[in-house]
């Protein structure tokens, strides 16, 4: 293989993972790069999945090892996200693409403005309130969010914060920490079903990982060093990106930009 192949998969890697591990849609930096050196898009979403898998068992291990959160806390929230991630996987391809990225992209910049107005809700969680709990209502929403997960994964991190947030109770740091156990576990049952329709090309996918995993330390130690408000302020930045490139805005601006608007 190239070298420039084994750099660029290594670096963006490092990159999606550090992205994924604070905040989530580093996937609409590597599913374009594995798409560029040739993987058709079955086969590049399928081959993002070991990255986002190792990454997340990194996260996971940093946080545990800090005892920021419980593996017990976390089962309701499991098995509904597994459930969807299979449901997700193997659904497909006569969704409308265009139609989701565009609701999607709405969602990111609602959840902006709530993240920019109620800022304490995220930084310190509700004291005193973390409702680990399950209800219906919270079973349906993660089921939803194992789905979308399953099915492109792209983004997926920032409903999942959203609902362990708004509808837990958890400060930033730990809904992170939470959230990449979920899609670690759920990523398991998804890549398994990618490997099996012969989905995955595995020596593109553990390049990537190796950088995605050195980015998920990295990422994981400092929202630990950091803290609820630093993890923040990377959230409300890749929303706005990621909100900006799946409703086709920043396109539309470059175009204006250069015909002298």
């Amino acid at each position: 293989m190239e070298w420039y192949k084994i750099a660029s998969l290594i670096g963006v890697g490092a990159l999606a993972g550090f992205i994924n591990t604070l905040a989530g849609s580093g996937s609409l930096l590597t599913l374009p790069l594995l798409m560029f050196l040739g993987l058709p898009a079955t086969v590049a979403n399928g081959t993002n999945r070991i990255s986002i898998l190792l990454q997340s068992a990194v996260a996971v291990a940093s946080f545990k090892k800090k005892q920021v959160f419980e593996f017990k806390e976390t089962v309701w929230l499991v098995v509904p996200a597994i459930a969807g991630s299979i449901a997700g996987a193997l659904i497909a391809a006569d969704l409308n693409e265009t139609v989701m990225r565009y609701t999607i992209a709405a969602l990111l910049f609602i959840m902006f403005f709530l993240i920019l107005y109620k800022p304490d809700r995220w930084v310190k969680g509700k004291a005193g309130q973390v409702n680990s709990k399950p209800t219906f209502v919270r079973v349906i929403i993660f089921f939803a969010i194992g789905v979308y997960g399953g099915f492109i994964q792209a983004g997926v991190g920032f409903f999942l914060l959203s609902g362990l947030v708004l509808g837990a109770g958890y400060d930033l740091v730990k809904a992170n920490s939470i959230k990449n156990f979920i899609v670690m576990i759920y990523t398991i049952f998804a890549l398994s079903i990618f490997i099996i329709n012969g989905q995955v090309n595995f020596t593109y996918g553990l390049l990537m990982s190796v950088g995605s995993m050195g980015g998920a330390w990295l990422a994981s130690i400092l929202a630990l060093d950091k803290g609820a408000q630093f993890v923040r302020y990377i959230l409300l930045i890749m929303i706005l990106v990621s909100a900006f490139e799946l409703s086709g805005l920043r396109e539309y601006l470059f175009g204006l930009i250069s015909i002298g608007w």
